[in-house]
């Protein structure tokens, strides 16, 4: 069947056949040794004592889970061993020129952490259930962005500006949502914040050919200088009246919200998170699933055969890096609308290059990206529950936890990573 501006040229429909190609690399089984040793390591130089406590309820849960107390020591080197043996697998693997499988990256990182943990909670109680609910709090501006990056590189636009549209968002939210006394006009002008940013960027990338790096690193620094200078000159001298925004109530998910250790963390949240889960699978199912999607994928890896079977190379580019920057902007809002009721400066910390990781590590995958996103929330929120509970891991390593992880993450644990063909090259028409 043919369908106008989509014709059944091979071309266009080759890109998703590129996504299902698995590149078998020793990156995955070194990383997977390195990790093991040094956990060891760790476990030699300073052994622990006594038991480590998991607490896996709160007092709201309609049927509490038991505690599970561990013996620190023993606990923590049977987890070592598991990873071993996970590395073990993972070298098996190579040597017969195959991959590592997901499970067995997820299982690794679980039983790594759960190692961890033990080890450096020795003696006291980690609030899983906190642990994981601050884990989510501090993912969901990283999932935004990482959403609205993979929507932009995947129409062939390097967003390196999804920091500059989470702060603008972030600002917008603070100063409508304080002038209307509304979150949800909060929430919308932070979208339309963080489109005006796209626009910028699509004006300059996609009409004038500029490089696509330079422009979102220059926007980064724009809005940083711009929010800053209103800041102090327009919301400051007025906070009471332009930066105390209304906040999002949580909103508990009857039964769903009361179901132990998961109720806690993912359904007594605020609206802006419940939009996180619904947007997650609308572009997930947009991108792979819908006429729209062919075509967004298509001008990302081939857009001279797009534009001959009569998609809007162009056009096709800037509708969706205009929606990426809507996506990236609801991610701003949950700085002032949830975490924080009011806008300070450069509030964001950098949030945007961490998520722009996610979308590396994720192989520009919504799905895949998000799972990076929560990965980098955890060892943000980690770093403040080991300094709670009085771990004896130094601070300053705690503080370089969530960045060490990003840099390990994209610099093999996930094998090598090909971005969409064209992503970053302009298309000129001939």
């Amino acid at each position: 069947m043919t369908t106008p501006g989509l014709s059944p040229a091979p071309a266009p429909t080759s890109a998703p056949v590129v996504d299902t190609v698995a590149v078998r690399s020793l990156k995955t089984p070194v990383i997977f040794g390195v990790l093991t040793l040094g956990l060891a390591l760790i476990l030699l130089l300073e052994a622990p004592s006594g038991d480590t406590t998991f607490r896996l309820a709160v007092s709201t849960d309609f049927a509490s889970l038991p505690e599970l107390t561990v013996p620190a020591a023993a606990g923590a080197w049977t987890l070592t061993a598991v990873c071993a043996l996970l590395t073990a697998e993972s070298v098996r693997r190579y040597l017969a020129r195959r991959t590592s499988p997901i499970w067995v990256l997820v299982v690794f990182a679980v039983a790594w952490m759960a190692g961890f943990l033990t080890w450096a909670a020795a003696g006291e109680t980690v609030p899983v259930v906190g642990l994981l609910a601050g884990s989510i709090a501090l993912s969901v501006p990283l999932v935004f962005g990482a959403l609205g990056g993979v929507l932009g590189e995947r129409a062939g636009v390097v967003n390196i500006a999804i920091d500059g549209q989470l702060l603008f968002g972030a600002f917008a939210a603070a100063l409508l949502g304080s002038l209307t006394g509304s979150p949800w006009v909060g929430l919308i002008a932070a979208m339309v914040a963080g489109a005006l940013v796209a626009l910028v960027l699509g004006l300059f990338a996609i009409t004038y050919f500029v490089d696509q790096v330079i422009v979102g690193v220059v926007l980064n620094v724009l809005v940083i200088g711009l929010t800053s200078f209103l800041f102090s000159q327009v919301l400051a001298p007025n906070a009471a009246t332009l930066n105390t925004p209304p906040r999002f109530p949580r909103i508990p998910i009857p039964v769903l919200g009361d179901i132990p250790l998961v109720g806690p963390v993912f359904f007594r949240q605020t609206a802006v998170v419940y939009l996180l889960y619904i947007a997650v699978a609308v572009v997930a199912f947009a991108l792979y699933r819908t006429r729209w999607g062919l075509r967004v994928r298509a001008v990302g890896e081939h857009p001279l055969a797009a534009d001959t079977v009569g998609i809007k190379v162009n056009r096709t580019r800037y509708r969706t890096i205009l929606l990426a920057g809507a996506v990236a902007g609801m991610g701003g809002a949950f700085y002032t609308l949830v975490s924080v009721p009011q806008f300070n400066r450069e509030m964001t910390g950098g949030a945007g290059y961490i998520a722009l990781a996610a979308v590396i590590f994720g192989k520009w995958d919504p799905i895949r990206a998000t799972l990076a996103a929560l990965l980098f929330g955890f060892a943000s929120n980690l770093q403040g529950v080991l300094a709670v509970i009085g771990s004896p891991v130094p601070s300053q390593f705690m503080l370089m936890l969530p960045y060490v992880i990003t840099i390990f993450a994209v610099a093999g644990l996930v094998g090598r990573s090909r971005p969409p063909a064209a992503d970053g090259v302009p298309y000129r028409k001939e």
